[in-house]
């Protein structure tokens, strides 16, 4: 539930192939290298002049161990040898449940391999034969996964195939061709790759910015029911905490109801004091009965909630505010709404993302407002809503910030995530103003002084640098790099503990740190509420949810 750069988005045969051509050319030319690297070796027999005209001279001997063990290890099929065909592959060495799935695989790389030979040979008969027995283990393989996908029949395919492959190899033997077919399909192999992991990101990009239909639902059944309750039954209680500074105040800008309602049943139910903890929510005109209707339905346990809607803030226009000014431009409205619709999925894969005009919503520019949205309360965390909170955060109302404005976990590891990541240093106005090694951090969870915030006017900084980036010379898209450049030196760096990120692009990250960590963070496009979200991190999420609530089942959400 989206994509960022794995094999994993390329299709099973297709990484089948490249392993098999890669692996192939280096059985093939490891005795040639060797060859060029220890000089003179023992001639080799004619039958094999062939190699001789592309080395000068191989250690036969060697050779031929090498191969007539592959050999060997392909002619063993049953299942306690099976998969250790591919003796140079330690993976293998374990017990794996897709073993014969790729050993298949790959013995279908191998036949398309000689028949591309055979047929620049006239071997008409050998060609067939490969042929007919490529479509039959085709079909027999189909699109399993796992070896208990394969019908009864594949140990019998697997052995016919080994016989009409050592037959090809036996008649055909040519290293010359054999190596400019590998590095012909090694090439092939790679290009298709390189259009297919476009294709993936584009739509990985695609799904991440869509809402499921089951989300859809949800809101739209909330709403209708808000809208039929009487005024008087619409309130929230605790009114009164709203603008109580000795309380712990949380803001969160959301249109995903469901994903709010995570955000706040992981903070409560992880807190000491939940009574003492005031959610300040915002949406858009489209969730706000559903918003509300959820947390009219679902109190959360003492604590208190205040729904608003960004369209009821008047005073945000566009003669005060540089993105609705920007947004309102003709050349803004080209920019993202017509101009250059890519006409294939590779060639648009480059420019949806930064042509998503949800980069210019209020709800995610609101974050540089918070004093003029909650102007009595002098501290507030800001949570994004694709987050999960693992402990109690009182503590950070009591973390020293040392006059800075933010506080939040830096991101930099050597190189990575610095300011010449996101900022254009090429342009005078960056270059002359910052430092491009300076170290990046994280929204998703930021402590804000709110007092410290109108003493060095933040906002004031902000607005002038969306100004300066009106025609994006400065940076490219989002919030994150305006809050690089308005909080620059601004910035308290928190333990990393607080705040772990990645879950929604890295598949590495180590288990013990987002076990230990306060607030885990699905940046990235696999949202845990998406059919992209990575199942080893889902479960973090979905355990927030009541999925024998009503509403959940009426929409059919799944786990």
């Amino acid at each position: 539930m989206g994509l960022s750069s794995s094999s994993a988005m390329v299709p099973l045969n297709l990484t089948s192939e490249l392993r098999v051509v890669h692996v192939l050319i280096l059985l093939y030319l490891t005795p040639l290298l060797f060859s060029a690297a220890f000089g003179n070796q023992t001639p080799l027999p004619d039958h094999r002049s062939n190699i001789a005209s592309v080395s000068n001279k191989v250690d036969d001997e060697v050779f031929v161990q090498l191969e007539n063990a592959a050999i060997e290890h392909s002619k063993a099929v049953d299942s306690a040898v099976l998969g250790k065909y591919y003796i140079w592959r330690r993976e293998y060495d374990n017990e794996h449940t897709d073993t014969k799935v790729k050993f298949m695989r790959d013995q279908l790389v191998m036949a398309r391999i000689y028949m591309l030979i055979a047929k620049s040979k006239s071997k008409l008969d050998i060609y067939e034969e490969l042929l007919n027995q490529l479509k039959e283990n085709q079909r027999i393989v189909g699109k399993a996964n796992a070896d208990a996908d394969l019908p009864k029949r594949a140990p019998e395919a697997i052995k016919a195939m080994n016989q009409v492959l050592s037959k090809a190899k036996a008649e055909m033997y040519d290293c010359n061709t054999f190596i400019r077919k590998l590095r012909g399909m090694l090439q092939s192999a790679d290009e298709r790759a390189r259009g297919l992991k476009k294709q993936s990101t584009f739509l990985s990009q695609l799904a991440a910015k869509t809402i499921p239909n089951a989300i859809h639902c949800l809101s739209m059944r909330l709403s209708i029911d808000y809208y039929l309750l009487p005024p008087e039954q619409r309130k929230f209680p605790n009114s009164e905490n709203l603008e109580n500074p000795n309380l712990y105040h949380y803001a969160l800008f959301s249109d995903n109801v469901l994903a709010a309602s995570v955000v706040v049943n992981s903070t409560l139910m992880n807190a000491k004091e939940p009574e003492k903890h005031v959610f300040h929510l915002v949406t858009d005109k489209l969730n706000f009965g559903a918003m509300n209707m959820w947390f009219l339905l679902n109190p959360p346990r003492d604590a208190t909630i205040h729904v608003e809607n960004v369209d009821d803030f008047k005073w945000l226009n566009s003669s005060y505010c540089p993105v609705l000014r920007q947004l309102e431009s003709a050349a803004m409205k080209e920019y993202y709404f017509t101009a250059a619709h890519p006409t294939t999925l590779s060639a648009g894969s480059s420019k949806l993302k930064y042509r998503n005009p949800k980069y210019l919503s209020m709800l995610n520019h609101l974050r540089f407002y918070l004093p003029q949205v909650y102007p009595k309360l002098n501290k507030i965390l800001f949570l994004d809503d694709d987050i999960v909170v693992q402990k109690d955060l009182t503590p950070l109302w009591h973390e020293d910030l040392k006059g800075n404005v933010n506080g939040a976990v830096e991101t930099c590891g050597e190189s990575f995530h610095r300011f010449d990541k996101y900022l254009n240093f090429s342009n005078p106005h960056i270059a002359q103003n910052f430092d491009s090694n300076a170290c990046g951090w994280a929204y998703g969870m930021n402590m804000f002084d709110l007092d410290e915030w109108k003493k060095k006017d933040i906002t004031g900084i902000y607005h002038k640098w969306q100004t300066l980036n009106e025609d994006r010379a400065l940076w490219k898209l989002g919030t994150l790099p305006a809050g690089l450049l308005t909080f620059y030196n601004l910035t308290h760096p928190l333990d990393k503990s607080w705040h772990v990120l990645g879950l929604g692009y890295n598949p590495s990250i180590d288990h013990s740190e987002i076990e230990k960590a306060a607030v885990i963070h699905y940046n990235g496009n696999m949202k845990p509420w998406l059919e992209l979200a990575m199942t080893k991190y889902r479960t973090y999420w979905t355990r927030y949810i009541n999925y024998d609530h009503s509403y959940i089942q009426n929409c059919k959400l799944r786990t």
